[in-house]
């Protein structure tokens, strides 16, 4: 790849380790803070793109607000299905109490 045109994706490590896999350079900050941090180095080091996880894309507005004023990096946000899933285990299980008087008959493996 050109200098330009380096990725970076920034978001939780269990979520991005295939990313790792395919060359692409994986950021995972502990808090808002470093990831801050993280946009700066991806400034500094001139990479093209990086993928924010919705979990700092909220909350780091005027940060991308101040890089989509220069030409690179583009950050372009993305989501993952853990929050649905999430969301949809809630309802399943409040369905099943609701019905049965218990969530006994979900039951989460590992």
């Amino acid at each position: 790849m050109s200098e330009g045109m380096k990725v970076a994706i920034v978001g939780d490590a269990g979520l991005l380790f295939g990313f790792r896999a395919l060359g692409v350079k994986v950021f995972s900050p502990a808090n808002l803070d470093e990831a801050r941090a993280v946009l700066a180095l991806l400034e500094k080091e001139h990479f093209g793109l990086c993928l924010l996880h919705e979990s700092f894309f909220g909350p780091l507005k005027e940060e991308r607000e101040a890089l989509g004023r220069k030409f690179s990096p583009v950050v372009v946000g993305f989501s993952d299905t853990r929050t649905a899933s999430d969301h949809l285990e809630v309802m399943l299980r409040e369905m099943a109490v609701r019905a049965t008087g218990s969530d006994a008959l979900l039951k989460r493996k590992g």
